[in-house]
C-alpha cells in the first residue's frame, strides 16, 4: 500500500523543510541529535502523501463493510498501510537521491543534502525503509489477513522495482503504468474487511489509476524544467504542452466514467455526487486545455515565454490542487453513502 507517482505529488510541489534546523544536523561533538535523525526519517516517508492514501483506504473499508468496521480493524489497516507507504517512499528517496539533489523542489529532502550538512546517511534510510516494509507485513498479516499483507507488499515492490527502477528514468509512460502502485490501498482496505478482492474494489482501483495521470502531469507541466534538468522523461518534457493537456482531458473523461461504474454498488446518492464532482473536474480540465491551446503554439506560458511558466502554468497547478480536492470529496461521498441506511438502489 504505497504512494503512486500520482498520489506522490500531493506534497511534491513543496520542498521538504530541512530537518536539521538552522544550526545544521551535527551536535557540538559532531554527533547528530537523535531528534534530527528521527525527523529526517519521518520526512523520507512523505507523510502528506500517506494522508492522501489513507483518505482512500477508510471509505473503501466502509463500503466493503456496508457500515463501520471494528475500531481494531480500522486501526490495524491504517497503521499497516502507513508503514507500507512509508517504506516505499523511503526506499524511493534512497534510490532517487541523485535526481532529488538536482531538482529545485526536492533539493532539501534529507537524502538530497550532501556533505557535513546531511542529516542522515543513505544506508540508514534504506534500512529504515526495509524495516517499515517488514512492519507493514507483520501488522497487516497478523491483525487483518495475509491477502491484505500480500497486496501491500506487492504495492511496495511495484513502486520500487517497476516505477522507480524500471520506468521513471526510461519511459514517458512512467506515470501511467507506475501509477498502479498508488491504487493498491483500496485493494488492501477491501481485502482487510472481506478477505477477498471483488468487482467494486477493482472499480475503485481503476478510478485512482485513471486519476493519476491528470494529477501528476498537471504538476509536471509546472515543474517541467526540474524534470528536464534531472533527465527524467516525464510526458511534459518529451511532448508539447498542448499534447499533455489533451491527454489530461482524455484521462479525465475516462476517470469520470470509472467513477460512474461504481454507481450500481454504491447507490444513487454516491452517483449524484460523482456526477457533480466529475462535471466540476471536467470543466477544469477543459479550461486547462483551452488555456494551453491559446498560449502560443503549445507552450504553457505566454507566447515566447518559458515552458511551465505564465498563466497556463498557474492553471496547471490549479488543476493539480483541484485533483486532490476532487479525490478527497469523491471518497468522502463513498464513506457517507456506506454509512447511510438509505440511498442505495
Amino acid at each position: 500500500m504505497t504512494s503512486s507517482p500520482g498520489l506522490l505529488p500531493a506534497a511534491a510541489g513543496h520542498p521538504v523543510p530541512s530537518p536539521a534546523g538552522p544550526d545544521g544536523p551535527a551536535g557540538p561533538h559532531g554527533r547528530r541529535p537523535a531528534r534530527v535523525v528521527a525527523r529526517s526519517l519521518f520526512a523520507l516517508t512523505k507523510p502528506r502523501i500517506i494522508e492522501l492514501l489513507l483518505v482512500t483506504t477508510v471509505p473503501t473499508m466502509l463500503l466493503a463493510q456496508r457500515g463501520l468496521p471494528s475500531a481494531w480493524l480500522l486501526l490495524a489497516t491504517l497503521l499497516g498501510g502507513a508503514f507500507a507507504a512509508g517504506s516505499a517512499n523511503t526506499i524511493n528517496c534512497y534510490l532517487d537521491r541523485d535526481i532529488d539533489a538536482v531538482m529545485k523542489r526536492t533539493a532539501r529532502r534529507p537524502l538530497a543534502v550532501r556533505g557535513a550538512a546531511a542529516p542522515i546517511k543513505p544506508g540508514e534510510a534504506l534500512a529504515f525503509g526495509i524495516l517499515l516494509g517488514a512492519a507493514a507485513t507483520a501488522v497487516l498479516g497478523f491483525a487483518t489477513n495475509w491477502l491484505a499483507a500480500s497486496l501491500a507488499d506487492a504495492a511496495i515492490l511495484f513502486y520500487v522495482f517497476v516505477y522507480t527502477l524500471g520506468l521513471k528514468r526510461r519511459s514517458p509512460s512512467n506515470i501511467v503504468i507506475g501509477g498502479a502502485a498508488g491504487c493498491f490501498p483500496v485493494l488492501v482496505g477491501w481485502a482487510a474487511v472481506t478477505g477477498t478482492v471483488s468487482l467494486p474494489a477493482a472499480v475503485l482501483f481503476a478510478v485512482i489509476f485513471l486519476w493519476t495521470p491528470p494529477h501528476f502531469w498537471a504538476l509536471a507541466m509546472k515543474f517541467r524544467r526540474d524534470y528536464e534538468a534531472a533527465h527524467v522523461p516525464m510526458l511534459p518534457v518529451v511532448a508539447s504542452a498542448a499534447a499533455v493537456a489533451r491527454k489530461i482531458l482524455y484521462y479525465s473523461y475516462a476517470m469520470v466514467a470509472a467513477t460512474l461504474a461504481l454507481m450500481p454498488y454504491a447507490g444513487w446518492i454516491y452517483g449524484g455526487c460523482a456526477v457533480a464532482l466529475g462535471g466540476w473536474f471536467l470543466v477544469a480540465a477543459h479550461r486547462l486545455n483551452g488555456q494551453v491551446a491559446g498560449a502560443g503554439r503549445g507552450e504553457p506560458g505566454a507566447p515566447g515565454g518559458p515552458p511551465g511558466q505564465g498563466y497556463a502554468g498557474r492553471a496547471a497547478m490549479r488543476l493539480f490542487h483541484l485533483s486532490i480536492a476532487y479525490l478527497t470529496l469523491l471518497f468522502a461521498a463513498i464513506a457517507v453513502t456506506a454509512l447511510l441506511p438509505w440511498g442505495r438502489w
